[in-house]
């Protein structure tokens, strides 16, 4: 005769399952780790490659970069580096360089910075409709009008000069900027805001004094975006500078590729100028960029 008790189902024992120690957790564990820190290291070395080509070419001696272009740092010599700053006449371009991308730089981020708190927060007819038509600007390709654009500045006597350079790369960084801000200020907290108003604080004040610290990460994020675009610009040099007396380095490294193709050590020499600055920059402000995102300022 069945009872209750053979026909209830058995219930598993504690003692039959096979608890993993804790070295098979921790391998476990560092399996996923480790195969993600594998693919990050073949993507550095593949992202690297190039940067340390280029510097251990411009380090090398003009004998051992004909013989010997793909070996890392055989030998060490600086005379790469004076051709280029000498012959090459890097110094100007790299003078150049910095009078274009720090004013223009210096205005997209001061017109983006108010332009986006205006949109963001103060409120005024018509306000929607002028945010879109300013972000009009990124939908609208530099290809499209960059020849009518050179006969204007001719009209105007702007062309080939540092003026209408620049004024050429700050209109064509406003409609990002200003996007980029108003996103970030319209993320900040209201009660800051609102809390200074009511103990009588000007919208000058509120803006210099409370919500421009709080938006010193976006702006440290724009700076570094707009400067690597500018410096990097190499279409607008080329088109309203024709003279060459105000030649910057993408210029400059385009015609000396152009009449010094053999020497390929000056040429490196002239890009790892080109590029350390930038790096420089983005190392000096790797947290603002950083805190920049993470304080949601890519938010729409």
């Amino acid at each position: 005769m069945m009872t209750s008790s053979t026909l209830a189902p058995r219930r598993p024992n504690t003692a039959d399952r096979q608890v993993p120690t804790k070295p098979e957790l921790r391998t476990h564990r560092l399996r996923p780790q480790f195969g993600r820190q594998i693919l990050l290291i073949v993507l550095a070395v593949f992202t690297l490659f190039p940067v340390l080509l280029v510097i251990s070419t411009t380090l090398k001696t003009p004998e051992d970069v004909r013989v010997n272009p793909f070996g890392f740092f055989s030998t060490i010599s600086l005379q790469n580096i004076i051709d280029a700053w000498t012959v090459g006449r890097f110094s100007d371009y790299l003078l150049n360089s910095i009078l274009l991308t720090v004013p223009s730089t210096a205005l997209v981020v001061i017109f983006s910075t108010m332009a986006g708190y205006t949109f963001a927060r103060l409120p005024f007819r018509g306000r929607g409709a002028l945010f879109y038509l300013v972000v009009l600007g990124l939908l609208v390709p530099f290809f499209t009008y960059m020849i009518p654009l050179y006969f204007q500045l001719r009209s105007m006597g702007l062309l080939d000069t540092l003026a209408g350079a620049v004024l050429i790369l700050t209109s064509t960084g406003l409609s990002f900027g200003t996007f980029f801000m108003r996103a970030f200020f319209s993320d900040l907290p209201a009660e800051l805001e609102q809390a200074a108003r009511v103990d009588g604080a000007s919208e000058l004040q509120i803006f210099l004094r409370i919500m421009l610290p709080l938006a010193r990460s976006g702006i440290g994020a724009l700076t570094v975006f707009t400067f690597l675009g500018n410096w990097n610009n190499f279409l607008v040099p080329l088109l309203y500078l024709p003279g060459g007396d105000f030649r910057p380095l993408t210029s400059g490294l385009y015609m000396f590729t152009g009449g010094r193709s053999l020497d390929i050590g000056p040429l490196a020499a002239g890009t790892l100028i080109t590029i350390l600055p930038v790096i420089v920059l983005f190392i000096v402000l790797q947290r603002q960029v950083t805190q920049g995102f993470l304080s949601g300022a890519v938010k729409g």
